[in-house]
């Protein structure tokens, strides 16, 4: 038999899942709507319902549409199995809640997004988890809180919105000697740019409302991983009932083919937005991970493949700046979103962090000045002379 030639990133998000012929050889995966599915042969339903033989029995539990996205993300993670959850943040806190119960330890980084932070301050420890938060920088201090133990270490690189970045080798590597599960969220990098599984990751989520959607118009969240650890993360989901419905699962497919041309355009955008702010005077700071004076540029480097489509920078004046220069933007959203077609910007206290108050975001050292962008795939000259004329009607208003 012939081997099969490995492809590229690009062919798995056009073809990945849907190697098969479709149901009427349709070319496109079809939105199977039904809630259940109907047996004659009542000990082949049996079969069924136990996972002895193939086939669907209720849609919370499994569904012809879904499935068809779960094999697109094993095929882009090079995961054994993945399970779809209805958003991002159910995504999350079911992989936590299946593998954290009373007595239980995670270890994280104080950069985080906003929903993760809140399950992590306020949730876990409702229910008896120790939950222990550490500087994102610092490694030798997550190392630390690692061997003291651990049941479950969580990453996210880069983080959300302050574009951190974390060695998911070098962490990984020191919760596997405690024992540890180790969960990343790849939602900023995509399975393009970062694959966390190949750096020793156990389980990889990504709010696929994002990227992977990239156009606004599904919520959806993915977590891969082992068939073994997918199985009670698949268990969770079945009982808890966050199952994403088949027509967000045929948009989010729809919205995977073209992530390889989007991310293309994106990051190219974002990296020359990014070196534009490092020159405006208005701004006090800039996080992308492509700046070479960026803190976590050499490991970027070397455990991505791209930086992505995120920025986000400080505005000197605060959220004074910010409510004079967001709206004279012309090609932008100002919306709670990110990952779309459109450029979207957005302060941290209206979008990634709105569920905290300001002490807990000045906590998490979070500025009120600090603005997150989400680069389209507008042409990259027209969103820097947007930028431009932005500041310079600030500059023109202050001076009346």
């Amino acid at each position: 038999m012939r081997k099969k030639k490995e492809i590229g990133l690009a062919t798995k998000s056009v073809w990945g899942g849907e190697e098969e012929v479709h149901p009427y050889r349709a070319t496109q995966t079809p939105i199977v709507a039904s809630a259940a599915y109907g047996y004659q042969d009542i000990d082949h339903w049996y079969d069924v319902a136990l996972g002895k033989a193939p086939g669907f029995i209720y849609s919370r539990m499994s569904n012809p549409t879904v499935e068809t996205l779960e094999a697109k993300i094993c095929s882009l993670e090079n995961a054994e199995s993945a399970v779809a959850f209805s958003t991002g943040m159910a995504a999350i806190s079911s992989a936590l809640y299946t593998f954290l119960q009373n007595g239980s330890r995670v270890v994280s980084t104080k950069d985080s997004y906003g929903g993760t932070n809140k399950v992590f301050e306020e949730f876990l420890p409702r229910v008896g988890v120790d939950v222990v938060l550490c500087e994102t920088h610092s490694h030798e201090q997550i190392e630390a809180e690692i061997t003291k133990g651990c049941d479950v270490l969580y990453l996210e690189t880069p983080t959300n919105p302050t574009l951190k970045i974390v060695d998911i080798k070098r962490l990984t590597a020191a919760a596997k000697k405690a024992g540890a599960i180790v969960m990343a969220d790849n939602t900023f990098a995509t399975p393009l740019n970062q694959n966390p599984l190949a750096l020793g990751v156990d389980i990889v989520i990504h709010s696929a409302t994002k990227f992977l959607s990239g156009h606004a118009d599904a919520m959806g969240g993915l977590v891969c991983g082992s068939e073994a650890l997918m199985a009670k993360v698949r268990h969770y989901r079945e009982i808890n009932g966050a199952s994403l419905d088949p027509f967000s699962a045929y948009l989010i497919i729809r919205g995977i083919k073209t992530l390889a041309l989007r991310i293309r355009q994106q990051q190219a955008s974002a990296q020359a937005i990014a070196e534009y702010l490092l020159t405006e005077p208005m701004v006090e700071a800039v996080n992308y991970p492509g700046l070479a004076n960026h803190k976590g540029h050499q490991i970027a480097c070397e455990q991505m493949h791209g930086f992505g489509a995120m920025v986000s920078f400080v505005l000197c004046g605060g959220m004074a700046t910010v409510t004079r220069l967001l709206p004279q933007l012309q090609y932008a959203h100002c919306a709670g979103n990110l990952g779309a077609v459109e450029t979207i910007y957005g302060p941290a206290r209206t979008t990634s962090h709105v569920e905290n108050t300001l002490e807990e975001r000045q906590a998490l050292g979070i500025s009120e000045g600090l603005i997150r962008i989400s680069v389209g795939i507008e042409d990259t000259d027209d969103l820097i002379s947007d930028l431009k004329q932005a500041f310079e009607f600030v500059r023109n208003a202050s001076c009346r």
